[in-house]
């Protein structure tokens, strides 16, 4: 159906307590990218939230694309969510006896930052929110928990900048609102290793340093280093590789987005272009 016509119950647990989890793969020039691994960590979010959808992996690949295939898009950021829904009349008021089920839909695609920002880099700012710790919601499970995110955004709105960074207890990094982060420094990146998801665009940057010869580390970041950063890169399904160029109001590479952020972000979608972990959409699939 047309993405405005769908819906689901008010009364849902899904809804009413966030008691969901999703996955967003990307699709450009007619193929998924890294469709695989999303579906994998799909499903592996949803065993640690305890939910069980009645389809398999296979069905849910063939489901995203007829979703793609009946919406006619080239490009696509295209979701998967699993709401936990409710228990039926009759059974007990529990999450163990509530019917889980899927819903999908395929947006245009879509980018976290605009034109302009991408041009001179994102300004971001160190909230004083913390992140929700670990032990009480696992960020490897993509979650609908965004209150922190939420309100560092405010943050971020309130001092003039486009994002927020979180840190969790401890000081150390972690993740910014839809995105994760690598710091620069004398040309060496290092990314969070934990309070994070583990992000697949952050993973092919992983793999496209070392390919380049770039020295990437999977580390604690401090708060220091990321103020001190030669460069901060934002990293996501919806936009890619993407610049920052302040800090804090501390300006980063001339004000302009840097020299490593140019090589890893025309060398990641040069891969894409050539077919990099890419699965082609199944156009047919609208007739099946």
């Amino acid at each position: 159906m047309p993405i405005a016509e769908a819906a689901i119950p008010i009364t849902d647990w899904g809804y009413r307590r966030s008691d969901v989890t999703y996955d967003v793969v990307g699709v450009r020039d007619g193929a998924f990218f890294r469709l695989d691994d999303h579906v994998r960590r799909f499903r592996a979010s949803m065993e640690t939230f305890r939910l069980k959808p009645p389809e398999d992996d296979a069905a849910i690949e063939r489901v995203l694309h007829r979703c793609v295939a009946l919406a006619g898009l080239r490009d696509a950021y295209v979701a998967m969510d699993c709401l936990r829904g409710r228990p039926p009349a009759g059974a007990p008021y529990h999450p163990a006896h509530a019917r889980n089920y899927l819903a999908a839909f395929a947006l245009p695609w879509i980018s976290l930052v605009r034109p302009e920002v991408m041009a001179r880099g994102a300004h971001l700012v160190v909230a004083e929110t913390l992140r929700i710790p670990t032990r009480s919601v696992d960020p490897r499970a993509k979650n609908f928990h965004w209150a922190d995110l939420t309100r560092g955004q405010f943050e971020a709105h309130d001092r003039g900048a486009d994002f927020c960074v979180l840190l969790d207890e401890d000081g150390h990094v972690t993740e910014g609102p839809g995105f994760n982060l690598f710091v620069v420094a004398d040309g060496r990146l290092a990314t969070p290793d934990a309070g994070v998801l583990e992000g697949l665009t952050r993973q092919s940057v992983i793999e496209l340093a070392r390919e380049m010869d770039l020295a990437v580390a999977v580390r604690p970041v401090t708060v220091a280093e990321l103020r001190d950063a030669d460069e901060i890169l934002l990293v996501t399904t919806a936009g890619g590789i993407m610049p920052a160029s302040r800090i804090d109001g501390r300006i980063m590479s001339n004000d302009r987005p840097g020299p490593v952020f140019r090589r890893l972000h025309d060398a990641f979608w040069e891969k894409r272009g050539a077919g990099w972990h890419a699965t082609p959409v199944d156009y047919a699939s609208i007739h099946a």
